[in-house]
């Protein structure tokens, strides 16, 4: 275990850095946000929208992009596709750290709008493919926990560090470690590719294929994927096990529910309790560090014992039951005391990309894990055009009762329905084991 991880650690160095210069900036964004539209002001309609529109543009382009950049790395190697997200996030912090006005921080709402589109999942795409290139089935649960709970330290760090850095110290050093994380990539990083010369040894989607009929290429004819995917190649990822269809959809409610806790449960949390930049990164402190112990310590023994799909379930109800509590708290110090609730809620992402990971075969990774994103991506553009207007409405002297919290509780639903096809994953792996018994016996 301890080897094939020693591989990994390039992977790790890199991964902590690019993410430390995405989360340094988060717990600043809600302020830099007001102070540039509407100074002097705790709530403030603008902000919101603009927040849930980007997160909606993003979304739209990495729908597209995810599945194009995850196969392009099946072809051309992990390290060759990873360069291009990586060297991308170092472009919008450098507006903000000379400037945070009205006009710069339009330019850097635009930059990000754009690089994001790549960036934001093309990162953990490319990284989730390279530790299945590096680790045998067994240990891959492990391995991707492992490799989540770097992303959560560096969120640990990010938040600690804005405590002891001024605005423009912040968008500062989330530049600097843009580039050391490209820099050292290109120094250190192996190059991988996963692409074989013979069909036999690439098996797709290789829990199913044997007893599912397809209205699309069959493993006789078919070297590769093309190498930009078209929307047929993603619905037969999508048809050939169901496992990795109920993946795909509890993906799909997942992000829905991380949607709204971007943006829309920040400014609630602004309104309701006035929470400034140290205020956030409390919260998120408490949370990642619940996070990265889990992800660090819990996942790696927990998931060869209980199995993914029972975290999954574990995690999912966490989530629900956090969105719950905040959404009915009347002092400050509940949202604290329920971001304890992220050392479950942050194992449904990483025990879903093992779930995912293992339904496939090894020169398809890149691509598996981009349909993935490419649809939770898909509930990133919707969950703005949802919680958004509601978070807006439910916080104005327009609310039709009077709840502030109902639109954080409606986020919270999303990852309570998500607990049924998270189930039925489940029943299907039992069944299959029981077959597989049976067979043997």
């Amino acid at each position: 275990m301890m080897d094939e991880l020693g591989s990994l650690k390039h992977l790790f160095v890199t991964m902590f850095m690019s993410q430390l210069a995405i989360f340094v900036v988060t717990p600043a964004m809600p302020d830099v946000t007001m102070t540039a539209l509407c100074p002097g002001q705790d709530e403030c309609s603008l902000a919101i929208y603009l927040s849930g529109f980007q997160q909606a543009i993003i979304g739209i382009g990495l729908v597209v992009m995810m599945p194009i950049i995850g196969n392009l790395s099946d072809v051309y190697g992990r390290k060759a596709l990873l360069t291009i997200p990586v060297t991308l996030s170092i472009i919008p912090p450098v507006i903000l750290t000379f400037r945070r006005t009205k006009k710069f921080y339009y330019v850097y709402y635009v930059l990000k709008t754009l690089t994001g589109m790549i960036s934001d999942g093309g990162i953990q795409c490319v990284a989730l493919a390279y530790v299945a290139d590096h680790m045998s089935q067994a240990k891959r649960a492990s391995a991707i926990g492992i490799l989540a709970g770097v992303g959560s330290a560096a969120f640990v760090c990010g938040t600690l560090a804005d405590h002891f850095l001024s605005t423009s110290q912040i968008f500062l050093v989330a530049t600097i470690a843009s580039m050391i994380a490209a820099v050292y990539m290109q120094i250190f990083l192996e190059n991988t590719a996963c692409l074989k010369d013979s069909i036999e040894q690439q098996p797709i989607l290789i829990n199913e294929m044997e007893d599912t009929e397809l209205d699309c290429e069959t493993a006789t004819n078919i070297k590769v994927f093309k190498k930009v995917p078209s929307l047929k190649d993603i619905l037969c990822f999508l048809k050939k096990s169901a496992t990795f269809s109920l993946a795909a959809s509890v993906a799909f409610l997942n992000s829905f529910a991380e949607g709204g806790e971007q943006a829309p449960f920040q400014y609630f949390l602004k309104a309701r309790f006035h929470f400034k930049k140290d205020n956030f990164a409390d919260v998120m402190l408490i949370a990642n560090i619940c996070s990265a112990t889990s992800q660090l310590l819990l996942m790696p023994m927990l998931a060869p014992l209980i199995g993914e799909e029972v975290l999954l379930c574990l995690g999912l109800t966490a989530g629900f039951t956090n969105l719950l509590i905040d959404s009915v708290a009347r002092k400050i110090w509940v949202p604290y005391t329920a971001a304890l609730l992220p050392v479950f809620t942050s194992l449904v992402k990483p025990s879903l990309q093992s779930i995912v990971s293992k339904q496939i075969g090894p020169s398809e990774q890149g691509i598996a894990q981009g349909c993935i994103s490419s649809i939770s991506s898909i509930a990133n553009i919707l969950s703005p055009f949802v919680y958004s207007p509601l978070t807006a409405l439910f916080l104005s002297e327009k609310a039709p009762f009077p709840y502030p919290g109902f639109s954080i509780m409606c986020i919270g639903l999303a990852w309570l329905i998500a607990i049924i096809p998270s189930a039925m994953i489940k029943v299907i792996h039992s069944s299959r084991l029981k077959k597989v018994v049976t067979l043997e016996g």
